[in-house]
């Protein structure tokens, strides 16, 4: 027996009625279906999680079926794209499948529609099809060629195949009802003639099936009990059902859910092609961009994005969510997992006067305090003169500025209370060093002064730092929903990105792990680029370690 779960989702609910019944004999096959067109972002990450989860859940297995039939916009390499993102998502697929391993099937279903009088090729052009298909109010009427017989329509189909008419001189229509309040039921299009190499099966065909046609009918093949899509296929369900009905084939169902939308970003793949080829960013896996391998770039993790698409749910009317939940689930996430490290971004120097020259000791750090144990420890070199924030200095600090300035203490962390006395200025007015002295038995851990400062920061050993550079990431788009804006592009946020070129990083970062999170304490949760070299380190913020974007918002 299921169980009952208050908590499930429609879908969810669906499949255990299902399962209750006995229908498709308690199997639970699901399938996610890309077009290789593009790079996946994250709203196909909510449908991969859906589609996947429910197998999961249910006992199940989920085929991956590359919906590859239009050859003119498809490429190897979305292909392989998209299956290292799934699997970096967490899931494998049961089967690897195309819809061109169907073609010779599909191609021989519109032979059996033809024989039986319900499809018809048509020599009207575009123009003309989308006329005489009416209005929502008004019914189509038939162009010239309804009429033709089903031999002719036989002859001609084959012609089609054989390559003896050119791109667009005839397509292939189904015959249902031109009067149907349901425009997708007014003789839809079923296959279009395209002269184009495809990426699988080369030259051997010049005629491509339509969405419509090859969707239901691959899910039909493959047995899928439920065919996840999003709302709107809801008007494409009638023609799903038709097609599988008229060629009594398995009965496959679809079912739909909500699409995933999210502020301050667009989910378009036309638009996002627009950004990468038109150079506002630099590529598909930009981190600002909102694709799976734009986010793994930037050092979300696989188990954050699960998160998020379990919190928001499968739900059956549209609405947008706030980008603010995946960065809060990103954030929590790198609190559990991310390793710690001190970095200094704007550095000025710090002389510890009364320390002895060239001495250097080993301070003790905990890879992650939240983590009982706290997953291992590294060492970090602590010397005279140190790298402290610019911005952990002021030369005529307020009344209630708990880090440095003359007269004013703070901990060093990870080691000693340490005092200004004293600072240095260029011929430009700028501070150039700041002069400490320590207490010598303030030592973290093992002080003993009986001083209590408020304020901590952190800092990087000048004799032992590595340089890096940083690249700070802010959303890409300034408004909360680009894609309602006449011209999308318009609104794009010329300050999301920041390069800090000269950073100064504790020496252990020297040996980053690729795909690790890294909290640069103060300062935000970071992860190597993956196209930082040995020599030349390259660190991406992930998220700030609070939401500063809903300050300046309230700002505003």
């Amino acid at each position: 027996m299921i169980e009952e779960d208050k908590s499930l989702n429609f879908i969810e609910e669906i499949v255990e009625e299902d399962l209750r019944n006995g229908t498709h004999d308690g199997r639970v096959l699901t399938r996610f279906p890309p077009e290789p067109n593009g790079y996946l972002h994250i709203g196909h990450a909510k449908s991969i999680c859906l589609n996947f989860g429910l197998a999961q859940k249910y006992n199940g297995k989920t085929n991956l079926r590359f919906d590859d039939t239009n050859p003119v916009t498809e490429d190897v390499e979305y292909v392989e794209s998209i299956k290292k993102d799934i699997q970096w998502l967490g899931f494998q697929w049961a089967e690897e499948l195309y819809t061109s391993d169907y073609f010779e099937t599909l191609y021989q279903y519109a032979v059996t529609l033809i024989k039986h009088d319900l499809a018809y090729v048509d020599d009207s052009t575009a123009e003309e099809i989308a006329a005489a298909k009416g209005t929502p109010t008004e019914p189509g009427v038939p162009t010239p060629y309804r009429s033709r017989s089903v031999a002719e329509n036989l002859t001609l189909f084959q012609e089609m195949r054989d390559g003896k008419y050119k791109d667009g001189e005839k397509v292939l229509r189904a015959k249902i009802d031109l009067a149907n309040p349901n425009m997708h039921l007014r003789d839809p299009l079923l296959y279009r003639i395209k002269h184009a190499h495809h990426h699988r099966t080369g030259d051997k065909w010049c005629i491509y099936p339509m969405y419509d046609f090859a969707h239901g009918q691959s899910d039909s093949i493959e047995k899928i009990t439920h065919s996840v899509c999003t709302l709107e296929f809801i008007p494409h369900r009638p023609l799903y059902d038709w097609l599988i009905e008229k060629l009594e084939i398995f009965p496959s169902h679809q079912y739909e859910f909500a699409r995933l939308n999210m502020t301050y970003t667009v989910m378009s793949k036309r638009k996002l092609l627009q950004l990468v080829t038109e150079g506002h960013v630099e590529s598909w896996d930009d981190p600002r961009m909102p694709t799976i391998s734009g986010f793994r770039r930037r050092g979300y993790t696989p188990a954050s994005i699960r998160n998020f698409c379990e919190r928001i749910g499968v739900q059956k009317r549209e609405n947008m969510i706030d980008v603010s939940l995946l960065e809060f689930c990103i954030r929590e996430d790198l609190n559990k997992t991310a390793w710690r490290r001190m970095a200094v971004l704007d550095p000025i120097k710090m002389v510890i006067t009364n320390y002895p020259d060239g001495q250097v000791e080993e301070l003790h750090g905990e890879n992650n305090p939240e983590v009982e144990g706290g997953e291992g420890s590294r060492m970090i070199p602590f010397s005279k003169e140190l790298w402290i924030e610019r911005e952990d200095f002021m030369e005529e600090p307020p009344k209630k500025f708990f880090r440095l300035g003359p007269g004013l203490s703070v901990r060093l962390k990870h080691g000693y209370i340490v005092e200004c006395h004293d600072f240095k200025k260029d011929e430009n007015g700028q501070v150039t060093e700041v002069h400490c002295t320590y207490i010598a038995n303030s030592k973290s851990g093992e002080d003993t002064s009986g001083l209590k400062v408020k304020g901590t920061i952190h800092w990087v050993s000048v004799a032992h730092a590595k340089k890096a550079e940083v690249r700070l990431y802010d959303r890409l788009f300034q408004v909360e929903n680009p894609a309602a804006e006449e011209d999308f592009k318009a609104s794009i946020n010329k300050e999301s990105l920041h390069i800090i070129e000269n950073a100064y990083i504790e020496p252990d970062l020297d040996n980053a792990i690729p795909g690790k999170g890294y909290q640069f304490i103060r300062m935000g949760y970071f992860t190597l680029d993956t196209k930082s070299t040995p020599d030349h380190l390259v660190f991406n913020r992930t998220v700030t370690l609070k939401d500063s974007w809903a300050k300046e918002v309230k700002k505003g």
